[in-house]
């Protein structure tokens, strides 16, 4: 990801400044002409340092204060997961195992738990080294909330869970094979560690005679939900030299603990036991729309296929229940946060059963070895891919890789007709997974929809029998976002609920008599939708999706950055509306 620019501060502070407070507000004004004065021609971390020293004053103490003031700006986030996690973060900053620019750390620090990067953020400011303008702009296309050296982290982290740990492990043997000895510190969460890669990182580690490896271990017995039993002591020390339990709410024990194991030789694990409430924050008082996520009628709608299809029915998911909407609606089995698993456990049960695995689409960056097993030996396996704002865009789209799995096809359901015609065909091709892509997000229905042919697609605008100028074809969500954009406009509009659509003759046919289509898709443009229909269909298809990797900020500032949003939509539209022999590319801004 590339680091955010000072453009990027001010657009973020747009969205953030009616949640600041009048002294926030006076203070990052301050903050922000310092930045538009000396930019960043040095750099990220010195200059925000510099600003910091320029501005001295604090205007909190605390972290834990500060880093609520952060989600209550932003409005989102893992609030309670950092809060859980900040005794530790301080105790790594009272260690000297935080990097720093002044010289080496004590050892080095790897933060698996990604998303407490923001416990980090609140101490940096405490201590005078980050000003408060970027903690204003948290998850608001400026700061990002995961791991990123970017912001002063000795490592970046992206799509996988576990990675922290392969990333510690790594560096761990790399320092034992140089002969130095110098410890790595990983900082890991107890649902992290249900992970296959984690299981791996910990057998290897033993096996390698990883001596210098301390892993602590934020455990308070949730992942997103629940976990199913608690962290696992026994096993730990099969593995570790030493395993010490302390209260990780109490940042001295903590720091005391770690300090000794830092000394003492051999692999160690420091456990602490934490407490953390819900998982995703919620701004107090804020509005709550009364029309659910797609991805949350998920239970509602397999409860009814249930029902309707008399099949017995298994449902696994990795930690992702409330997502789906699966309590009360139909039993499940939480896997934890293990999705490889969730896969595995369909491999072997009754043929004729109902098979469904509900994760995150970014998870099946980490299981599509499994998935491609289950995809040569299982029968009515359907895969529910959650899509949230976080997990979508670039080459590397995780639906993109599906569709290219053997025997597979993906769909993206906007409406529950839609969702239950994908029911129906795996019904009718049971020898076939396939994968829903469930949108974490709302918005309206599109008039009509895909449900007779759910493989083909369906004219949300019809064109007039003489219309050869434009037309434009759009995959799923996108559909919703388009439809918006193109009311008044009319451009002759195709739905699709197919990644991969296998259009009816007399459709392509008609497709091919336009002088240009546009595709428009909410995921990665390469070898994606759009791609599909200009390699199968000889369309002269141009493609707007998301070129590059995804920004992680909020849904609505996504789109915008991605060339999404409803008002560049609208431009795009209009372009090819007026000038349809030509091909345009929105500008990202």
């Amino acid at each position: 990801m590339a680091p955010p620019q000072p453009a990027d501060f001010e657009r973020a502070l747009d969205t953030a400044a009616p949640h600041l407070t009048p002294a926030e507000h006076q203070a990052v004004q301050a903050e922000l002409a310092l930045l538009r004065e000396h930019g960043l021609r040095d750099g990220l971390l010195p200059a925000m340092r510099r600003i910091a020293d320029e501005v001295p004053g604090r205007l909190y103490r605390g972290s834990a204060e500060v880093l609520l003031r952060m989600h209550e700006i932003a409005g989102s986030g893992n609030h309670q997961s950092c809060l859980s996690s900040l005794p530790i973060v301080r105790a790594c900053f009272d260690l000297d195992l935080v990097p720093r620019a002044d010289g080496p750390a004590r050892a080095d620090l790897v933060v698996g738990r990604g998303h407490i990067a923001p416990s980090f953020y609140a101490e940096w400011y405490v201590r005078g080294h980050l000003p408060f303008l970027p903690l204003a702009t948290l998850h608001q296309g400026a700061m990002t909330g995961v791991v990123n050296k970017e912001w002063g982290f000795a490592n970046t982290m992206r799509y996988s869970l576990g990675v922290g740990m392969a990333q510690a492990v790594s560096r761990a043997w790399e320092l034992k094979r140089r002969g130095e000895r110098r410890k790595v510190v990983c900082l890991a969460g107890d649902g992290e560690m249900h992970e296959g890669v984690t299981f791996e990182c910990v057998r290897f580690s033993d096996e390698a005679g990883l001596d210098n490896l301390v892993v602590v271990i934020d455990a308070n017995d949730k992942g997103i939900e629940p976990l199913l039993k608690p962290l696992n002591r026994d096993y730990l020390r099969s593995y570790f030299r030493t395993v010490v339990e302390v209260d990780g709410g109490d940042t001295e024990v903590v720091r005391a603990a770690l300090d000794e194991l830092l000394e003492l030789p051999g692999p160690a694990a420091l456990v602490c036991g934490t407490r953390k409430e819900g998982h995703s924050f919620r701004r107090p008082g804020g509005a709550t729309a009364a029309k659910p996520t797609f991805a949350s009628t998920g239970g509602r709608q397999l409860a009814r296929l249930a029902e309707r299809s008399g099949r017995p029915t298994a449902v696994f998911t990795a930690d992702l229940a409330a997502r789906f909407g699966l309590p009360g609606q139909v039993e499940y089995q939480n896997v934890g946060l293990a999705e490889t698993l969730g896969v595995g456990l369909t491999l072997a049960l009754d043929p004729e059963h109902l098979k469904v695995v509900a994760t995150d689409a970014m998870y099946y960056m980490d299981s599509l070895s499994m998935l491609t097993e289950a995809s040569t030996s299982v029968r009515n396996l359907m895969v529910l891919a959650g899509r949230n704002w976080g997990a979508w865009g670039g080459a590397a789209n995780a639906f993109n890789l599906l569709g290219l799995v053997a025997n597979t096809r993906v769909y993206e359901p906007v409406t529950p007709g839609e969702f239950e015609a994908c029911a129906d065909r795996l019904e009718r091709e049971p020898e076939t997974v396939h994968v829903l892509s469930m949108v974490d997000a709302r918005f309206d229905e599109p008039p009509v929809d895909c449900r007779d042919d759910i493989d083909g697609g369906v004219w949300i605008t019809p064109p007039d029998e003489a219309d050869e100028g434009a037309a434009v074809v759009t995959f799923g969500y996108a559909t919703t976002l388009v439809a918006q954009a193109n009311a008044d406009l009319g451009l002759p509009h195709l739905h699709c609920a197919a990644l991969n659509p296998m259009l009816p003759g007399g459709t392509a046919r008609r497709l091919a008599r336009f002088r240009n289509v546009l595709s428009v898709e909410y995921n990665g443009a390469h070898g994606g939708f759009g791609e599909w229909l200009r390699n199968r269909y000889l369309l002269p298809v141009t493609v707007h999706g998301v070129e590059g990797d995804i920004d992680n900020c909020v849904h609505d500032i996504q789109l915008r950055r991605h060339g999404m949003g409803p008002e560049q939509l609208r431009e795009l539209l209009t372009s090819f509306h007026t000038s349809p022999e030509a091909r345009y590319a929105i500008a990202r801004t």
